[in-house]
């Protein structure tokens, strides 16, 4: 197959992984910095135009690495892709909604998946209700828009909180006020799924004095069981996301285990590291398995 990897580096572990991955396999991969990309959208045929006029096409298959500060256009590039019948490892849709944290707790608590009880408001007068109804302080505040914990604030104690929110709202920034799970203990598990499966798990201890159980911010991983409510939950979130591949974090709780958020591009370093095994052969494998080469031939 001819497969694209739409990243802004080469150098970043999980693209240089998955190009390592799809060579091995017999595959031609070339890494696209969609910010580079520009379209032509007409109805006899819309094309994909780079850095100098380059035109791209023939590509059978393409995996998305958009960081979040990209999204709106990173997701348009891809569309485009999409709409030149190639296939997309995860669809532009199903990524904007993970990126949205609230339309995607919205999407999960419709099909009764668990999660921390999260408010969400705009006037400033119902900021002591908005705290009332997470189950009051501590509590976490969460930017919509938020990624590898930045923008993730825990509030201990109600003064705090109604400060916080407030300095949100003075910024006109969109926001989440979510139940703090204090019996988690700063710890989190982030189950990778590919497809219909779990194909590895890892719990991440967050660094002392910090709750945010994040790789870049400097927790700690290690290879975990989990149990077989855990693995189903993490397989229907990704599917009600829409994603075909996702990191999907869930914290341990009294009530049983809760989804945090559903990552559409999950790092392969951390997962890969713990678990010792080849994740980006696997996202290779579930593309030979799902792409329909526009040559005909899967290798190649």
């Amino acid at each position: 197959m001819k497969i694209a990897i739409l990243s802004r580096n080469t150098s970043l572990y999980s693209t240089r992984r998955l190009c390592e991955a799809a060579v091995k396999r017999g595959h031609k991969v070339r890494v696209i910095d969609s910010l580079k990309c520009y379209m032509s959208i007409n109805q006899d045929k819309s094309s994909m135009h780079y850095k100098q006029g380059e035109v791209l096409e023939n590509f059978d298959a393409i995996i998305p690495r958009i960081g979040a500060s990209i999204t709106f256009y990173a997701t348009a590039i891809l569309r485009q892709f999409e709409s030149m019948r190639t296939y997309p490892l995860n669809q532009s849709i199903a990524i904007t909604r993970a990126r949205d944290k609230l339309r995607a707790h919205q999407l999960l608590a419709r099909k009764g998946i668990g999660m921390p009880i999260t408010g969400f408001a705009h006037s400033p007068s119902n900021t002591k209700d908005l705290i009332k109804m997470v189950g009051g302080a501590p509590l976490v505040i969460k930017l919509l828009e938020g990624t590898q914990g930045k923008g993730v604030l825990l509030a201990d104690n109600e003064k705090m909180a109604e400060t916080l929110i407030e300095a949100f709202r003075d910024l006109e920034a969109f926001f989440l006020v979510q139940e703090f799970i204090e019996e988690a203990k700063g710890m989190d598990i982030r189950c990778f799924v590919i497809g219909d499966k779990v194909v590895a798990a890892m719990a991440r201890k967050a660094q002392t004095g910090d709750f945010r159980a994040n790789i870049h911010l400097g927790a700690t991983a290690e290879t975990i069981k989990i149990t077989p409510k855990e693995r189903k939950m993490a397989v229907q979130a990704a599917k009600i996301v829409g994603l075909n591949v996702a990191g999907v974090d869930i914290v341990r709780s009294k009530r049983g285990p809760l989804v945090l958020e559903v990552n559409s591009s999950p790092g392969l370093k951390g997962i890969e590291t713990a678990s010792g095994l080849d994740i980006a052969e696997m996202i290779i494998k579930y593309l030979e398995n799902h792409a329909k080469p526009l040559n005909g031939n899967v290798n190649g």
